[in-house]
């Protein structure tokens, strides 16, 4: 589950006309790594929901933005995990 997420936002973001091509799991989503801003971030955020069938707060803005790539498709897989466990399952989830 957590590669067809990391595809997913890394072709996200390239729509969102982000340079993916030297991203790894290891760079920073925030200003050490793809610079994402806050408009760009809850954009993502917003995609993401809509595809996995999860939510975020709006507060959560600000930790995203400190977060990996690994980090942030792990933060999604759990949250896609549970939400399957309370037994609605993810939305968009074909696989």
């Amino acid at each position: 589950m957590q590669d067809r997420i990391r595809a997913f936002v890394l072709a996200s973001l390239t729509d969102m006309q982000y340079d993916v091509s030297e991203v790894t799991g290891d760079t920073d989503l925030g200003p050490a790594g793809l610079d994402l801003e806050s408009l760009a971030l809850a954009e993502l955020s917003v995609q993401v929901e809509d595809e996995f069938g999860i939510k975020f707060d709006l507060d959560e803005m600000e930790t995203t933005a400190m977060m990996t790539l690994d980090e942030f498709t792990a933060d999604v897989a759990k949250r896609v995990d549970a939400l399957a466990t309370a037994g609605a399952g993810p939305v968009g989830d074909a696989a």
